[in-house]
């Protein structure tokens, strides 16, 4: 029997509202015991003994919108370092989207991502399926097939579905499954530009995206979703008005749900003044009360996950003039520093950062993870909350360096995860 002791730990687990000082006990995979008397009468025989000095022992992250090269792109990153690069940030399980070569749009693929992340990674990895054949947005996938296969919502990715009529079918039929169906909400004939639509974009001389590309798609499927009663997640947003849209659905008691980037939630366009494209992403940064209002958002559980939308590129298509370079940056590894950001500015509490990363996503997938409670594996992450550091793009993980938060001075960073019992990643230490 493999046994585990965390000892001096800060437990908290986000679901429950639990947050004491104690101990928890991982045996054979699985969290077996917690609590702040349960190593009072001596720690079990043959266990490793893990001191936590005091840091946050919480579930593992769960990020739900990663991009990887694999399969026919490995160049860009392989899922197997896409997992180290998770494992280094606190993420556990991570959410692969389907724009790849091929797309995931058919059993066979789902089932070989399945398998090459367990041959090769060292996290959880789930599927996200494409919404519509080869992302098309024409023809909806077989919804029903790709569930068995282990898929665990639809989407297009970094694409929109356009057509309302195929959308409003998509939203009919996964309302009969239960599946998720998750926008990537942006109007194509308006989302023409590269950075956000403002003053600011005029005087850079680039072409700018408004945020009316955003709501208006919203909009439009938040009507559809009345009538079909299905469930609709919004991959991304990045506006005050989009906030105040799922806002107002939620209200309604539409089944609807929305996440946002971490980077979005701590860069804002004047970040694209110096024409950096690692600042180049989708949708764009836009302007600081929209970045304020999403953060409020997140605060008061409007939107209900953060991701990271991790999506490596390499420097033949970044290392471009602004308008002409992709779309896109890695943030497996910067994920949670620059959510314990918000946590030290005073604008989020450390269990709603938390509850976004974990339980959130894990309840929204129907993962059943996210949460310290016995019985459920051991998906762990031991955070450091205060620990200063100078993020080191060389240091990374990921083969791609497209970060938009390079050589920016973080506070706070995972420092110990184990995944199902197994330690993956300890701070310092190469495994």
């Amino acid at each position: 029997m493999s046994r585990t002791a965390f000892i001096n730990a800060r437990l908290i687990d986000p679901a429950s509202g639990y947050d004491q000082m104690g101990g928890l006990l991982v045996e054979n995979g699985v969290i077996a015991d917690l609590g702040p008397t349960l190593f009072n009468d001596g720690l079990p025989d043959g266990a490793e003994v893990v001191d936590c000095n005091g840091h946050v022992l919480s579930p593992g992250l769960i990020d739900c919108r990663v991009f990887t090269g694999e399969p026919g792109a490995e160049h860009r990153e392989t899922l197997a370092l896409a997992s180290k690069a998770a494992a280094a940030g606190g993420v556990t399980t991570m959410i692969v989207m389907p724009n790849t070569n091929p797309v995931i749009d058919d059993v066979a693929l789902v089932d070989f991502i399945e398998r090459r992340a367990r041959d090769t990674g060292i996290v959880n990895v789930h599927t996200m399926a494409a919404l519509t054949k080869g992302l098309a947005g024409t023809e909806m996938t077989e919804f029903g097939l790709l569930i068995e296969a282990g898929a665990v919502g639809f989407t297009d990715g970094v694409k929109a579905v356009a057509n309302a009529q195929v959308m409003r079918r998509a939203l009919s039929y996964a309302a009969h499954l239960n599946a998720l169906i998750v926008q990537h909400a942006e109007e194509p004939t308006l989302a023409t530009g590269v950075m956000n639509e403002s003053e600011l974009s005029g005087r850079l001389g680039l072409a700018g995206i408004p945020a009316i590309a955003e709501t208006i798609m919203i909009e439009r499927d938040l009507r559809l979703l009345e009538v079909t009663g299905g469930r609709y997640h919004v991959s991304q947003i990045s506006c005050e008005a989009s906030v105040d849209i799922i806002r107002r659905a939620k209200a309604r008691g539409l089944r609807v749900t929305c996440g946002v980037s971490a980077a979005h939630l701590q860069l804002n366009e004047n970040d694209v003044r110096s024409y950096r494209t690692f600042f180049k992403l989708s949708p764009p940064l836009r302007s600081e009360q929209d970045r304020k209002a999403l953060v409020a958002g997140v605060a008061d559980g409007t939107i209900d996950v953060i991701v990271s939308s991790h999506d490596p590129q390499d420097t033949e298509v970044k290392r471009r003039p602004f308008a002409e370079a992709n779309f896109g940056a890695i943030g497996l590894e910067t994920l949670l520093p620059a959510g314990l950001a918000l946590v030290h500015s005073g604008d989020l509490s450390l269990e709603r950062l938390l509850a976004a990363l974990t339980y959130g996503p894990s309840d929204l997938l129907g993962l059943g993870r996210g949460r310290l409670a016995t019985g459920l594996p051991a998906d762990l992450v031991l955070i450091d909350t205060d620990v200063p550091w100078k993020l080191d793009p060389a240091k990374l993980k990921s083969i791609s360096k497209n970060t938009p938060f390079e050589d920016r001075l973080f506070q706070g960073r995972a420092i110990r995860t184990m995944v199902g019992g197994d330690t993956v990643y300890v701070q310092g230490e190469e495994r």
